[in-house]
């Protein structure tokens, strides 16, 4: 015989108000571990991207000084040939220190015209320098803003499922099981049974179960499908809990179909079947979260 059944109260509001609260905790935990990634990212990002910077500064500099140092050596060169041809010109003869003089002019517009080109390369380069920098910030700025959205999102979506799981919370009802237990909330489809999942105050299984020879094992217990009426939305099936053979028969659909193992020890299981089709049913079964001491 199975035990005598004990009424347990069901669970309280401030159980699932801790629940919840535990779950937006939960959530909340995701969404700092999720930040931090983009912001460990984000790091790396403007870490990669300053060094590419300092390399490319470093580059035009060492390019600049080379260009820079052969540039001077032909100015100098270029000098000093002015100043030996205007030497040159204060010794010659009237026609020659013209044509010298003429010469020496050359030369100095030479050295003008050298001088403002290498200003100018000068300055281009300090514009390459400014423009990759600019870049570079603006990289940054964009990655910044990316995570920006991405908290935006994810609180955003925090908030969504925080309230979807509370609306599910509210429908969800408290049914008294077959054998007079009053049961705790029951799930009638899918996204209900997920959110007990998500309260955390017992263990779910999902059901699936058609007409086989033998027994099938649901956690600790097994079930055989003996009938089933669809058009009433009734099944009949045998429970086999601590080697002891119990048949529920006509069960209806959400109904919470109560038994009694060691493991349980006075807390009952239960077995809640959502649909009942052709030769099948598909439901849940719920046990206790703690053992029973034995």
């Amino acid at each position: 015989m199975s035990p005598t059944p004990t009424y347990i109260d069901p669970p309280r509001h401030s159980g699932l108000v801790t629940a919840l609260m535990a779950g937006a905790i939960i959530a909340l935990i995701g969404a700092n571990i999720y930040l931090y990634s983009q912001i460990d990212h984000m790091r790396t990002d403007f870490a990669t991207t300053h060094e590419k910077v300092m390399t490319e500064i470093s580059n035009l500099r060492d390019a600049s000084s080379v260009t820079s140092a052969s540039q001077m050596r032909h100015i100098d060169t270029m000098k000093e040939e002015l100043a030996a041809a205007r030497a040159a010109a204060q010794r010659e003869s009237s026609q020659a220190k013209a044509e010298s003089l003429a010469h020496a002019d050359q030369i100095a517009r030479q050295i003008k015209d050298e001088e403002a080109k290498q200003q100018q390369q000068v300055n281009s380069e300090i514009s390459d320098v400014k423009q990759s920098a600019s870049q570079a910030n603006a990289q940054v700025a964009a990655k910044v803003a990316d995570v920006a959205t991405d908290v935006g999102s994810v609180k955003t979506e925090v908030a969504h499922t925080q309230a979807d799981l509370q609306k599910t919370i509210n429908d969800l009802k408290s049914a008294q099981g077959d054998l007079g237990v009053q049961s705790g909330l029951i799930a009638t489809n899918h996204n209900e049974l997920d959110a007990l999942r998500k309260l955390g105050e017992r263990n779910y299984v999902d059901i699936k179960l058609g007409k086989t020879k033998q027994p099938v094992r649901f956690a600790d217990i097994t079930l055989k499908l003996v009938s089933v009426t669809p058009k009433k939305n009734k099944y009949t099936v045998n429970v086999v809990a601590d080697d002891k053979l119990t048949e529920k028969k006509d069960r209806n659909i959400n109904e919470p179909v109560q038994f009694y193992t060691s493991k349980g020890g006075h807390t009952p299981y239960e077995l809640v079947i959502n649909q009942v089709g052709k030769d099948q049913i598909v439901g849940y079964l719920s046990t206790p979260k703690v053992e029973a001491s034995r």
